[in-house]
């Protein structure tokens, strides 16, 4: 394992933070949401962390390797607290993924139920319209509840034959675009914990080595003062 592997780290989870942001389904969703939903603000956060874990890592990679070719000791604690600060993040996240990533899947249904409950109980065109986007978009069609038929919302916004929507209970596959995109970040925050690890380490090992031979080089040296 090599720097290169920590540079190509930070780059990869500054991918995973775009793609996240311009994830069409997350963008509809956010689009439709109120500005109280926590859908919004997980949208945006997703983006800046991501780009300022990878940046952290990669000056932190750059640090270290400019660093062994010099022999700056300083660079390399810099490096080191790069990679703490990254470690604690990528903990944090990876925590948060395995545990509270309900809270996003709820976020996301609450936004579905608001406006499927707003097209029921009105006839507004513009949420009818949002509706139909999330429809498409989820290649979803309504919701599937027990001892509860189908109402006129499907027939109205599942046109299957003109927009390619199919059957499956909206709620479900939010579920389980969710449960997938999520199991991915957690995956990433675990490999981001272990090369980190790593990279704490080498740089610790590294910055001990500078330092003795820094004080191995000024052994056996002396100065005769002039008479």
């Amino acid at each position: 394992m090599s720097w290169d592997c920590i540079l190509l780290l930070g780059l990869s989870i500054a991918i995973l933070a775009v793609i996240t942001y311009y994830e069409k389904r997350f963008i509809v969703i956010s689009e439709v949401s109120l500005e109280t939903n926590l859908i919004r603000t997980f949208h945006s956060l997703v983006l800046y962390a991501g780009i300022c874990l990878s940046s952290i890592l990669t000056i932190a990679a750059v640090l270290s390797i400019v660093a062994t070719w010099r022999d700056m000791k300083s660079a390399l604690a810099v490096g080191f607290f790069c990679f703490a600060v990254v470690f604690c993040a990528s903990v944090q996240v990876a925590y948060w993924t395995i545990t509270n990533s309900t809270e996003a899947e709820d976020a996301m249904m609450d936004v579905y139920d608001f406006v499927y409950e707003e097209v029921r109980s009105s006839s507004s065109s513009n949420r009818s319209q949002e509706l139909l986007t999330i429809h498409e978009t989820f290649l979803c069609c309504g919701k599937k509840l027990l001892f509860e038929e189908a109402s006129h919302i499907e027939s109205e916004t599942c046109q299957s034959e003109t927009t390619g929507t199919t059957n499956e209970d909206c709620l479900q596959e939010i579920h389980i675009f969710l449960k997938k995109h999520m199991r991915f970040v957690t995956v990433l925050m675990i490999i981001t914990t272990i090369i980190v690890v790593y990279g704490m380490i080498l740089t610790s090992f590294l910055c001990f080595s500078v330092h003795f031979n820094n004080s191995l080089d000024r052994k056996d040296k002396y100065i005769l003062a002039g008479r």
